[in-house]
C-alpha cells in the first residue's frame, strides 16, 4: 500500500496536545516537512482534531493528530477540549507541546496525569527554544515536574526535529507497531484457504478491509492464499494436492464452513484474528460466555467502529439480535452506536457486542475494552459471539491456543 492509501487502523497514532499557541500545528509542519497545517498567532486556530499521514522509519505509516488547545474558553471551547481529550483513546504515543517562553503549567500537568492513567507513552516537547536565553535552567525546572522524555525544539526553525523523531521511535510500544494477523503462526509455502462469502452485503467489486489485510499478511510470510466461497469449499479442498495449514472464514459462514472442514484442519475466522490483534482476546471470549447470564430487560450495546449503509438483514442490527434472542429466549433491549462515538454510559449495559474493529487502531479498541472491564461489563466481538452461538468457538480458538497460552478463566 502507498503512504496515503495505508488504512488508518494500521497506522501508529501520534497525538499532539497542549495549550493554545504552544505551536502544535507548527510541530506537525516540522515533522511532515511541509506546510500541512495552518499556523497563526491567533489563539484557537485549530478547532477539530486534524489528521495528517506520515511515514517514520522504522515504525512505518503513522498519522499525526493535531488537536485544539486544552485551555480553550467558552462553551464552544469546552466542546473542543472534549474532542481533543477523546483523541487520547486512540493515541499510541502522545506529544505534549509546551511554549518554552512560558513553561509547564497546570493544564500540561493535568494532561500528563491523563497520559499516565491511560498508560500512554508520552514526550514533553519544549517548543520555541530559540527564544529562551538559558535552556539549561528551563530543562532543570521541567525535569523536576515531569518524568517523561523531554526534547527541546524550534518548530519554526526546524531545530531538534530529527531528535524528536528518534525519541518517538525509541518510546513507541512494540505492540502498537506489530500488525501481524496470522503470519506468526504460519510458515513460508503454507497453503491458507480463505472462505469469503459473496452475498448482497459484500461491497461490489472489492474485498472488505479485514480480508485484504489477512491476504497481505499471508503474502508477506511467503505463504499462499487460496480464496473460495463457502459454497465451493468442499470442491476447493478436494482439488488441493495437500492439506491446507489453516482455513480462515468469514464469521457469518462459520456453521457451514465448520461442517465442511475436516476436523484435522485448523479453522478460525477473520474476526477472531482481529480480536487477537486489536485487543484482549481472552476478555472478549469471556464476553461470549456471559450471554448465559442475560435476563429479561437487559440492555445490550452493539457498537461498530465505522459507519456504513445498513441493509434489512444487517449483521449488527438484525442478525446478531435475532440469534441472541433465539439462543437466550430472553426479552432483550438493543441499542446501537457506530463510528468514533462509543458510549458515555457503559455501566447501563449487561453486554457490549463490538464489531471486528478493522477500521480502528489497537489503542482505540483496547480503550473500549478497558472501559467495559473497569465497570465489570462483559464485551465480545461479532466473530467470537457468532462462533459461540454456532457451537464452533473452541475449535476456532485452537490455532491460536497452539501458538500462545490463551486464558479464559
Amino acid at each position: 500500500m502507498s503512504l496515503n492509501s495505508t488504512p488508518q487502523s494500521v497506522r501508529v497514532h501520534i497525538g499532539l496536545f497542549g495549550k493554545r499557541n504552544a505551536g502544535k500545528s507548527s510541530v506537525v509542519n516540522a515533522i511532515t516537512n511541509q506546510e500541512a497545517s495552518i499556523v497563526s498567532n491567533i489563539a484557537g486556530t485549530t478547532t477539530d482534531p486534524v489528521l495528517r499521514p506520515i511515514e517514520i522509519l522504522p515504525i512505518g505509516p503513522c498519522v499525526l493528530i493535531d488537536t485544539a488547545g486544552l485551555d480553550d474558553i467558552g462553551e464552544l471551547g469546552k466542546l473542543r477540549i472534549n474532542k481533543s481529550l477523546d483523541v487520547l483513546d486512540k493515541t499510541d504515543i502522545a506529544l505534549l507541546i509546551v511554549d518554552s517562553t512560558i513553561g509547564i503549567e497546570k493544564e500540561d500537568l493535568s494532561l500528563i496525569k491523563k497520559f499516565n492513567d491511560k498508560k500512554i507513552p508520552h514526550i514533553l516537547i519544549l517548543n520555541k527554544i530559540d527564544k529562551v536565553s538559558d535552556k539549561d535552567i528551563l530543562l532543570s525546572k521541567s525535569k523536576k515536574l515531569v518524568k517523561c522524555p523531554i526534547i527541546c525544539i524550534s518548530a519554526l526553525n526546524r531545530i531538534g526535529i530529527a531528535e524528536l523523531k528518534q525519541c518517538i521511535i525509541d518510546n513507541i510500544k512494540e505492540e502498537n507497531t506489530d500488525f501481524r494477523l496470522v503470519s506468526d503462526f504460519i510458515d513460508e509455502n503454507d497453503f491458507i484457504v480463505l472462505v469469503i462469502p459473496i452475498d448482497k452485503a459484500a461491497p461490489k467489486g472489492r474485498l472488505i478491509l479485514p480480508q485484504q489485510q489477512v491476504i497481505r499478511d499471508i503474502l508477506d510470510t511467503g505463504a499462499m492464499a487460496i480464496i473460495t466461497k463457502e459454497t465451493t469449499l468442499k470442491e476447493t479442498l478436494a482439488n488441493l494436492n495437500s492439506k491446507p495449514t489453516l482455513i480462515i472464514t468469514d464469521s457469518q459462514a462459520f456453521e457451514q464452513v465448520s461442517k465442511d472442514t475436516p476436523i484435522d484442519i485448523p479453522l478460525t475466522s477473520f474476526s477472531i484474528l482481529f480480536a487477537r490483534q486489536k485487543g484482549d482476546l481472552s476478555e472478549l471470549v469471556k464476553g461470549a460466555y456471559s450471554i448465559n447470564n442475560l435476563k429479561d430487560g437487559d440492555k445490550i450495546l452493539i457498537a461498530e467502529g465505522c459507519t456504513h449503509h445498513r441493509q434489512k438483514d444487517d449483521i449488527g442490527t438484525y442478525k446478531i439480535p435475532k440469534w441472541l434472542k433465539e439462543r437466550t429466549k430472553k426479552d432483550l433491549i438493543f441499542e446501537f452506536t457506530s463510528g468514533i462515538t462509543f458510549t458515555e454510559d457503559v455501566a447501563k449495559y449487561s453486554l457490549i457486542i463490538h464489531c471486528g474493529a478493522c477500521m480502528m487502531n489497537r489503542a482505540a479498541m483496547v480503550s473500549r475494552i478497558e472501559k467495559a472491564k473497569e465497570l465489570n461489563v462483559p464485551i465480545v466481538n461479532y466473530g467470537i459471539l457468532i462462533a459461540y452461538l454456532k457451537g464452533v468457538l473452541d475449535r476456532s480458538l485452537e490455532p491460536i491456543k497452539a501458538k500462545e497460552l490463551l486464558s479464559v478463566d
